[in-house]
């Protein structure tokens, strides 16, 4: 027993040692060739050819060359448009390789409990045998089935839960949302779509991403919301699935779902999505043509675009790296990128609440000019970005760049990156002809006040 016991001592010393090392090697600079930063932040073959021995060079080339072939085409007649945004529909329904629907369960009411001027309920969804889905739902009191009220699914931003987005306590302490976080919910109070959109008058849903807040496995003995979604990602893709097609397929049947209630107006449904969420949205709102009404609450560029000119490496010759694997949807580079998927929302009525390279958003207005409905989008900058003048509307964006400096030149301030309701709330509310609900939701900010003033 004794030699056992040293043996596992000797392990755990060795084990302690490696990890000092690991660390080590982490704040160390990389020993070999120095590296001049400002020489290799673009990617360059320097043969004659133009041919590239690294890997990560021929892959650039692959950006540099690459042109989707569903991509928008701001010379489409109207009925052009109608054409392409159904090969749009048709080819992204393709990628996502949604399972065989199989019989399941009705959603199931697990309780109702009374708020002021709504009621909460919490229901489960049964989308596909061994998956279960809890739910939120905000009823405001004014809505009956005698008056039904427009509907909202609510989707939050990375670390966010379905208890935040209702402004319920969480689930369990580790779910907190407070500045020492370290998910980094600086916002929690403004990221409270669901409640903000029931005061305002609409049935509101709130739900969780896989891997989030209830759907999460041992998230909370982290002190985090989230699990490794990045390992959960690699499974389903290595599977045929990916991290947003299972998000998008669950949330579809809760919008089906959600339309059938009684003291919901069918006609009239929206989908808001914030950070993380509005790529969920992005493709609900494609497949779906009932979603009359789009809520993007974050930035808006060509993927593409990021991926080819975010090269600059850091210290240790590291270039700035991918996202992590939950925002990968095999294939989908082949055939269009995030703006050309936006601009095939045309005509239905869209806010994009926080700008984006003005380039990528210039194509959503033209579809929606090109669909004859220009009055139904309405596009917004960060407050700091808003004049023309501040912003770095670069065309082309240069290569060579950090990430830090890609959001510079994307128009982004990400330390204002939360749900902007003083924008979305209004705006839908006009769309859905509903009364002014005054403010039930956090004011403007004081920068933001000065610029919507002008």
């Amino acid at each position: 027993m004794k030699q056992i016991q040293l043996h596992w001592r000797r392990m755990a010393r060795h084990g302690t040692i490696a990890i000092g090392v690991w660390m080590f090697a982490l704040v160390t600079p990389a020993v070999g060739q120095k590296l001049d930063i400002a020489k290799e932040r673009v990617i360059q073959s320097g043969r004659p050819d133009g041919r590239h021995v690294s890997t990560r060079g021929f892959q650039l080339h692959l950006l540099r060359n690459a042109k989707p072939k569903l991509a928008f085409n701001p010379e489409f007649t109207s009925e052009e448009l109608e054409q392409w945004r159904a090969q749009v529909r048709a080819k992204l329904l393709e990628l996502m390789n949604f399972p065989e629907p199989v019989p399941q369960p009705a959603p199931r009411k697990l309780w109702s409990q009374g708020r002021k001027g709504y009621v909460l309920e919490k229901w489960e969804l049964y989308p596909e045998p061994g998956s279960v889905v809890p739910f939120l739902v905000l009823i405001p009191d004014n809505a009956t089935p005698e008056n039904p009220v427009p509907a909202i699914m609510c989707l939050p931003g990375s670390s966010g839960t379905k208890e935040n987005l209702a402004g319920e306590p969480p689930l369990v302490a580790a779910f907190e949302p407070d500045d020492r976080n370290h998910d980094g919910w600086l916002h929690a109070e403004r990221n409270q779509q669901a409640v903000q959109f029931a005061r305002a008058g609409f049935v509101a849903v709130a739900v969780d991403h896989p891997g989030n807040g209830e759907l999460s496995d041992l998230a909370m003995h982290r002190g985090s919301t989230m699990d490794d979604r990045s390992t959960l990602s690699r499974y389903l893709i290595d599977m045929g699935r990916n991290y947003i097609a299972l998000s998008v397929f669950q949330k579809r049947q809760i919008l089906n779902w959600l339309r059938t209630q009684p003291r919901v107006d069918g006609a009239r449904v929206a989908v808001s999505g914030h950070s993380l969420g509005t790529e969920p949205l992005l493709v609900l709102a494609v497949l779906d043509p009932k979603i009359q009404g789009i809520v993007w609450n974050d930035y808006l560029a060509a993927t593409i675009e990021r991926a080819k000119v975010s090269s600059m490496p850091n210290q240790r010759g590291i270039r700035p790296t991918a996202n992590w694997l939950g925002h990968c949807i095999p294939g989908l580079w082949e055939w269009f990128d995030y703006p050309d998927l936006v601009a095939a929302f045309a005509p239905r009525p869209l806010i994009v609440t926080e700008g984006g390279p003005t380039h990528s958003l210039n194509l959503v207005r033209k579809a929606y000019q090109i669909a004859g409905a220009a009055e139904n989008v309405s596009i917004h900058y960060y407050p700091q970005y808003s004049d023309p003048g501040d912003r770095r509307d670069d065309k082309p964006i240069p290569e060579g760049l950090s990430a830090t400096e890609w959001l510079e030149h994307a128009n982004v301030n990400a330390a204002h990156h939360y749900f902007k309701a003083y924008l979305a709330i209004p705006w839908l509310t006009r769309h859905f002809q509903l009364p002014d609900p005054g403010e039930v939701y956090p004011p403007a900010p004081p920068e933001a006040v000065q610029k919507l003033r002008k």
